[in-house]
């Protein structure tokens, strides 16, 4: 009875000796965090969608902080809080934020299952990870979607469904955040960022086929065959063909929509232009024929 009585007190006293150690420890090294990460983070939409650079909002919060503390968190944003989120942060940290434009995530493929047949079946993983691992995919294109839908899976706030009809990604506007997690899985890359554009009107080529002319034609329909009529007619500069494939720069671009009309395969898509009066009466003559 003593024996066990003495092995209980020995235990306590061995506790409340470490229960000391770990106190003073803690004291001794504690890191003090500054409050104002706690305020900012607060302020911030706890998506920790990394979509600002950072694992999560609290990486956000710590890197404007610093920021703030440097004198400028010039190039720290939450894209899905957006202006109003980070004019609430700036507000809090004392800081000015310059204004940005918003942005939407687009799909650089349009390569439908009309345009692009298929010409091989694939029995595997179903992602695009796995599919882009093994080769070209189902297709003879071997830069365009593969279709699996890693970036719809990616999106945690359903800005992006696959269209059943086409094979192809598509983008709600008004959901999307451009957070960016959807470029980020694409294997392809075919998934970039744009700025929305006045009236949400915006102009790119919806292409990264790299091949030259025929070898891109021949593998799908609406390929950019790096012709270079687009950036004859762009009077901006805002077009470069590179690589046998055309890009426009959304930062010089005038939305005249010229390199629209001059891209022989289509290549090149406009949003939410309005339709030209010529293109709605041959649309209603067709009704009537039919």
């Amino acid at each position: 009875m003593i024996f066990m009585l003495t092995a209980v007190i020995v235990l306590a006293v061995i506790a409340l000796i470490a229960a000391v150690v770990l106190f003073v420890v803690s004291k001794k090294f504690a890191v003090e965090e500054d409050p104002r990460i706690g305020r900012v983070q607060e302020v911030l939409p706890g998506a920790n969608c990394g979509g600002c650079g950072f694992a999560g909002c609290s990486g956000l919060a710590t890197a404007l902080v610093a920021g703030a503390d440097k004198g400028s968190i010039e190039g720290l944003s939450c894209p899905v809080g957006g202006p109003t989120v980070m004019g609430q942060v700036a507000d809090l940290l004392g800081m000015a934020i310059e204004a940005s434009d918003p942005k939407v995530a687009v799909v650089r493929c349009n390569g439908g299952c009309e345009s692009r047949p298929r010409v091989a079946e694939y029995d595997g993983l179903h992602t695009c990870a796995a599919m882009n691992a093994t080769g070209a995919g189902e297709t003879a294109c071997g830069y365009g979607c593969l279709g699996c839908g890693d970036c719809a899976a990616a999106c945690q706030f359903g800005g992006l469904r696959m269209n059943e009809e086409t094979g192809l990604p598509e983008v709600d506007e008004d959901v999307c955040t451009a957070c960016g997690a959807c470029v980020k899985v694409c294997p392809r890359h075919i998934i970039e960022l744009r700025k929305k554009g006045p009236k949400n009107r915006r102009v790119f080529v919806s292409c990264v086929n790299k091949d030259k002319g025929a070898v891109a034609r021949k593998a799908c329909q609406a390929a950019c065959i790096g012709c270079g009529k687009c950036q004859k007619v762009c009077k901006f500069d805002a077009i470069t063909v590179v690589n046998n494939i055309s890009y426009i720069d959304d930062s010089k671009c005038r939305l005249c929509t010229q390199c629209v009309d001059a891209c022989p395969t289509h290549a090149i898509v406009k949003v939410h232009f309005p339709i030209k009066r010529n293109v709605v009466k041959l649309e209603e003559e067709k009704e009537e024929q039919a």
